[in-house]
């Protein structure tokens, strides 16, 4: 049970919020007029009295609540009914208003649980209301960039090898411009690898446009991009595209020239502001399409983990009784591939440590999407913290780290051992990078390319460490 004492508007503000609640609201005020009114607007248990008075506060329930707010402008009168209160029920839990000029002094020795300071709910109200401002005018202009696709249609890029927050930040971004009736297309590069981001595909029925598909990507009246933030860095773009949408939550070092941008590094996964999206414009989050963000958030903080902030929390939040239990389930536990398998056999097998760092090798791979895969299964190895796993594509040199020691920045050191020769970075506890074979000359033999590979990655890794490297 819950008593409200003294009914001004804060109190009555109160009474309102918790009118809908399932435990019982019991309300006290010494103006009869204030009473009638309050019956009149459908409270029920109204109680016309002196909220310090013993008597009234016994009739009122006091003794048996849970709770008690007293939330008058007159402090002294707070006061004395939170030490009446407290006299008469030891346990409840006492929320009582502030002064405009209140300080914690004036409530030194009382046994209140919550002082609510108005002046700093005035400002966190602000603040609150200002993102809400800030989201609305941003969606507005993402929403006439949409627009201007025209019959042309929006063209939605995401990542190389898409992974689930990629392919769900792109679904809902698509959902969007359906609102707007603009037609859209999600577009990939490279290979859908991975068992769970295969199942993720077929179990909601996607159709996803492989870049291969694409005759010309300015035959599009708009470009997205969707988990990167660069031309031709981890997609199939030309680096000279012009971009109209940028929405990522990755790190970036350019110059951000495009007509809408939203990039938050501070974010676990790019769906948590697609998420944001969906709910500020009132669309409608189905289930296919809360479960594909829940997982995209899911995979992206490694099962929240990593990097996962209030924001992750609070979309997830929302979006955890509109997903599938059932769907993700399938999506988790998909049937592993003869290659993976054999990947990962082959980053056991090649497995190097030097002290709580392990590199592996694994030669030459058709599937990149393996190589993250075979990175977290090693980082499950007693005394190993950082792990680097890496293969040879068709003329690429794929890598995929993952840490969990914090003093280190995985995604700072690999752009740091491999930025300069090729593309590098990422997060914390997670990093990628990709170097052209071209930077190792014309090496016919296939051993004597993997041993050169295996060198030249191996040194720059454990520079960018600060480890010297020395034969065990």
């Amino acid at each position: 049970m819950h008593v409200v004492l003294g009914c001004g508007t804060s109190g009555y503000s109160a009474a309102e919020k918790l009118k809908d609640s399932k435990k019982e609201l019991i309300i006290v005020d010494n103006d009869k007029k204030r009473v009638e009114s309050l019956k009149e607007r459908g409270f029920s248990a109204v109680i016309q009295g002196d909220i310090t008075d013993i008597k009234t506060l016994k009739a009122a329930g006091v003794a048996n609540a849970e709770a008690a707010l007293i939330l008058t402008t007159d402090l002294e009168l707070n006061l004395k009914a939170a030490r009446a209160v407290k006299d008469l029920n030891d346990t409840v839990a006492v929320v009582t208003r502030a002064k405009k000029d209140s300080t914690p002094e004036d409530f030194k020795d009382m046994d209140i649980d919550l002082v609510i300071y108005p002046s700093y709910v005035v400002a966190e109200k602000a603040i609150e209301s200002l993102k809400e401002l800030e989201l609305r005018r941003r969606l507005k202009h993402l929403k006439k960039v949409i627009k201007d696709a025209g019959e042309k249609a929006l063209a939605i890029i995401l990542q190389d090898n898409p992974d689930p927050d990629a392919i769900a930040s792109g679904m809902s971004l698509k959902k969007i411009a359906e609102t707007l009736n603009i037609q859209s297309d999600l577009i990939y590069g490279g290979e859908i690898g991975h068992e769970e981001n295969k199942a993720l595909v077929n179990l909601l029925g996607l159709t996803l446009i492989p870049s291969v598909k694409v005759r010309d990507i300015r035959d599009y009246g708009k470009i997205a991009l969707i988990e990167s933030s660069v031309p031709g860095v981890n997609n199939f773009l030309p680096k000279s595209t012009r971009i109209d949408i940028i929405i990522d939550h990755h790190p970036f070092d350019d110059k951000i020239d495009v007509e809408y941008w939203d990039i938050r590094p501070e974010l676990g996964a790019t769906s948590t502001i697609l998420t944001e999206y969906l709910v500020s414009l009132d669309i409608d989050i189905t289930d296919d399409l809360a479960t594909a963000l829940l997982y995209g958030i899911k995979t992206d903080t490694n099962n929240f983990t990593r990097a996962t902030t209030s924001d992750d929390l609070k979309a997830v939040a929302m979006l955890y009784p509109k997903a599938s239990q059932e769907l993700l389930i399938k999506i988790e536990t998909p049937l592993m591939s003869t290659e993976t398998l054999d990947i990962l056999s082959e980053a056991i097998r090649n497995r190097k440590i030097k002290g709580s760092f392990l590199l592996s090798n694994v030669g030459f791979i058709r599937d990149r999407d393996t190589l993250p895969q075979a990175a977290e299964y090693l980082l499950n190895l007693e005394g190993i913290s950082t792990v680097l796993v890496y293969g040879i594509g068709k003329n690429v040199i794929y890598l995929s780290g993952r840490n969990k020691d914090i003093r280190i920045n995985l995604g700072d050191i690999m752009h740091n051992a491999f930025g300069n020769i090729g593309q590098a970075g990422g997060h914390a506890t997670a990093a990628a990078a990709k170097i052209s074979l071209g930077l190792f000359g014309i090496v016919k033999d296939k051993t004597s390319l993997l041993k050169l590979v295996e060198e030249a990655i191996s040194s720059r890794f454990f520079e960018a460490v600060g480890i010297e490297e020395k034969s065990d």
